[in-house]
C-alpha cells in the first residue's frame, strides 16, 4: 500500500476544513439525496461525501456503507484523491500498487473501483470527495 502524500497546503486546506464547521455533524437530507443520485447514476452499491480531516475521512453522507462514519486517513483512497484536479478513478483497486493491499480492498467493504470529484471550496482548497465504489472492477 502506498500512502497519499501530504497536500502542500494542507495546514490551510485543513484550516478551510475546520472552519466550514461540517465535520461531525448531524445528517442532513440534501447530502443524503445528493449519494443516493450518485449511486444510481452510477449504478454502484457504494457512494459518500467524505471530508479528509487530519488522521481520517468523515463521511458527511453514505449510501451503501450502514453504521461507518469514517476510516483512517492513511488508507483512504480519498486522501488521494484530494490531489486531483477532475475525477480520480482506481478501475481495479487489486491491479493498483497504492491500493492492493489496503484493509478496504482485502477486507471489508472489498474496494475494487473507486471514483471521487474533489469537493473545492470557494477558497481553493479541497475539503473533500463525492465518491462511488463498487466491489467489481469496473470504470465510470
Amino acid at each position: 500500500m502506498i500512502g497519499a502524500e501530504l497536500p502542500v497546503n494542507e495546514v490551510a486546506r485543513l484550516a478551510a476544513l475546520r472552519a466550514l464547521g461540517v465535520l461531525d455533524s448531524p445528517v442532513e437530507a440534501e447530502f443524503d439525496a445528493l449519494v443516493k443520485v450518485a449511486s444510481t447514476v452510477c449504478d454502484v452499491p457504494i457512494a459518500l461525501i467524505s471530508l479528509v480531516d487530519s488522521d481520517r475521512q468523515w463521511f458527511k453522507a453514505n449510501v451503501g456503507l450502514p453504521g461507518v462514519d469514517e476510516t483512517p486517513r492513511d488508507i483512504a483512497f480519498c486522501a488521494h484523491a484530494i490531489h486531483s484536479a477532475g475525477i480520480f478513478e482506481v478501475p481495479n483497486a487489486m491491479l493498483d500498487a497504492r491500493f492492493a493491499d489496503n484493509p478496504l480492498v482485502t477486507r471489508s467493504p472489498g474496494i475494487r473501483f473507486y471514483a471521487g470529484a474533489p469537493i473545492r471550496l470557494s477558497s481553493g482548497h479541497v475539503a473533500g470527495t463525492l465518491c462511488v465504489i463498487d466491489r467489481v472492477a469496473r470504470k465510470l
